[in-house]
């Protein structure tokens, strides 16, 4: 992880002060926009016009810093080099509207953004730093890096500190798990059963695993897109979605799977890989970890 030492701290707070002033300009955009295109994105997902628009915004602004030299969307095939400092410059790896099916129904989506100090597609521990955006009731936003995860509130573009260090509770309340039920495997309904068995977990689950994600880490809990029965690697991807929120899970005191190991050290070998998604309290993954084994 980035220390307050490390050379792209500069770099890191440039990319989240970039991604937070263009928050407001994306949900402005969202009501014109929930409109389908005909195309698909590179993950086989019918793009909305909205999802486009935040895709060119993001690679206009961020593409434009010197500490960008890659930029990569879940709305893209191809990676796009920047005219950044390759010698000092980051990659940065983006789902620039988590959840957009959620836009037509009115519901939660946000951004994923994971920056890597390494070419693309890299590995977990070539993360420096990882953020998400929701936009919620209100526009919030979590950022983590080397001095740990901290919860905004954005405002105007601008970000207002709500909580420094944040924490996953001890005692987790809440879980969320992606997927048809036919399709699990016997060993994840299991666990499925076993955690809806306690009385003090309740279901949360929204359909944009960005708005999931925060309940886990306000309230403490698991969230989970598994490996299926159709898709042995689950649908979630390494780059977008699995590295940046095992990143921010971890940081926050939590821990991250794909079901044997932490999601920081699946190895990549594509820039739109799947892998199956774990994340939460530690002894929830450790009990999920030992039914899948």
């Amino acid at each position: 992880m980035a220390t307050q030492a490390d050379p792209h701290a500069d770099a890191i707070e440039e990319i989240f002060t970039t991604v937070a002033a263009l928050a407001p300009d994306i949900r402005d955009a969202l009501p014109g926009r929930r409109v389908q295109n005909d195309e698909t994105n590179p993950s086989g997902e019918t793009q909305l016009a909205a999802d486009i628009y935040a895709d060119e915004l993001f690679r206009e602004h961020l593409g434009a810093l010197d500490s960008v030299v890659e930029y990569a969307s879940e709305e893209r095939t191809k990676i796009v080099p920047t005219d950044g400092e390759e010698d000092t410059g980051l990659s940065v790896a983006i789902d620039p509207l988590d959840g957009s099916s959620n836009l037509k129904s009115n519901n939660t989506m946000g951004t994923i953004v994971a920056v890597y100090d390494a070419p693309l597609p890299a590995a977990g521990s070539d993360l420096v730093a990882a953020a998400y955006v929701l936009f919620g009731p209100i526009t919030t936003m979590i950022t983590a890096d080397g001095d740990g995860v901290t919860e905004y509130l954005v405002d105007d573009g601008v970000r207002e500190v709500i909580t420094e260090d944040v924490q996953l509770p001890d005692d987790p309340s809440v879980y969320g798990f992606g997927g048809r039920v036919p399709d699990w495997p016997d060993d994840f309904t299991a666990y499925t059963e076993d955690i809806e068995s306690d009385d003090s977990m309740k279901l949360r689950y929204g359909g944009a695993m960005i708005g999931d994600i925060n309940q886990v880490l306000i309230y403490g809990g698991v969230f989970a897109y598994p490996a299926l029965e159709s898709a042995p690697n689950g649908k979630l991807r390494l780059q977008f979605e699995g590295n940046p929120i095992g990143f921010i899970i971890e940081s926050a005191g939590g821990r991250s799977s794909d079901g044997t190991q932490s999601l920081l050290d699946v190895e990549p070998n594509d820039v739109h890989q799947r892998v199956p998604v774990y994340v939460g309290n530690d002894e929830l993954i450790e009990q999920l970890e030992a039914s899948l084994d």
